[in-house]
C-alpha cells in the first residue's frame, strides 16, 4: 500500500469535504462530489502490495464511471428540470457550517487515533479522512432543504463509507464491491426520479414544504334538499 499517495488522496478529500460544506451552488457541488467520485477510483489501484491485478482495474473503472460521470450526469440531469441553481436559507448558513466542520474534522482526527488499525502500514489519515466525509455527507442531509442537496450529502456520506472499506478491507471480492456500487447507483436513480417528480407536482424541491401531507380535498356530496329542488324543477 502507497502510504504517501493515500496520504495525498485524502488530503484532496479533505478539501473537497470543504468545499462541500461551505458552498451554496449546485453546481459546484456537483462537481465537488465528482472530483470525490474520481480520487475514490484511484484508491483500488495503490492498495495492491504485489502490483495491481484485473481487480483493481476492474474497481477503479466502476467507480470512476459511476462516482465520477454518472451520478454526476444524474444530479446535473435533476438540477437542470427543477430549475434551480443553489441553496438559499440553509437551516446552518454556511460559515457556521464550515466551523461545524473544522469541529467534526477535529473530532475525526481525535477518533481516528484512538481507534487501532488493523493493518501495519495503512495511512493514519485513512479513519479520520473516512470519518470526516461521512459526518460531511450527514451533516448535508441535516442542515440543508433542498432534496438536491441531500442527495449529494447522501453520496457523500457513501464516499466516506467506501473510502474506509477500500483502505481497510481491500481483500473484499470484487463481485460484492460492484454489487455495493450498483445499489448506490439504484438509490442515486431512484432519488432523482423523486425529485423531478416533487418538483413536477409542487414546483419546488424544498423539503420543508413537505412536511404535511394529506388528502387531496374533496368536493362536498350534495345534500338531500338539492336533490328535492331538482326533482320539482323537472
Amino acid at each position: 500500500m502507497h502510504s504517501a499517495s493515500f496520504d495525498f488522496i485524502f488530503v484532496l478529500l479533505l478539501l473537497s469535504d470543504l468545499a462541500l460544506l461551505g458552498s451554496s451552488r449546485f453546481t459546484i457541488l456537483i462537481r465537488t462530489v465528482s472530483a470525490q467520485g474520481v480520487l475514490l477510483g484511484l484508491l483500488p489501484l495503490m492498495t495492491g502490495e504485489d502490483g495491481n491485478t484485473f481487480r483493481h482495474y476492474a474497481l477503479a473503472a466502476g467507480v470512476i464511471a459511476l462516482k465520477g460521470v454518472a451520478f454526476p450526469f444524474l444530479l446535473n440531469r435533476a438540477r437542470r428540470q427543477a430549475g434551480v441553481s443553489r441553496e438559499i436559507q440553509p437551516l446552518v448558513g454556511f460559515s457556521l457550517s464550515l466551523l461545524v466542520g473544522i469541529l467534526a474534522l477535529a473530532f475525526s482526527i481525535w477518533m481516528g487515533f484512538k481507534l487501532p488499525r488493523p493493518m501495519a502500514g495503512t495511512s493514519h489519515l485513512v479513519v479520520p479522512m473516512s470519518l470526516f466525509t461521512l459526518f460531511s455527507g450527514l451533516f448535508l442531509i441535516v442542515a440543508r432543504h433542498k432534496a438536491l442537496t441531500q442527495v449529494i450529502g447522501y453520496l457523500t456520506m457513501e464516499n466516506g463509507i467506501y473510502a474506509f472499506g477500500v483502505a481497510m478491507a481491500y481483500q473484499e471480492p470484487l463481485l460484492v464491491e460492484l454489487g455495493v456500487m450498483l445499489d448506490v447507483f439504484v438509490g442515486v436513480f431512484v432519488m432523482g426520479i423523486a425529485i423531478f417528480h416533487i418538483n413536477r407536482e409542487f414546483d419546488h424541491i424544498d423539503t420543508r414544504q413537505l412536511s404535511k401531507l394529506g388528502d387531496w380535498p374533496q368536493s362536498a356530496p350534495a345534500s338531500p334538499e338539492d336533490g328535492f329542488m331538482e326533482k320539482e324543477m323537472l
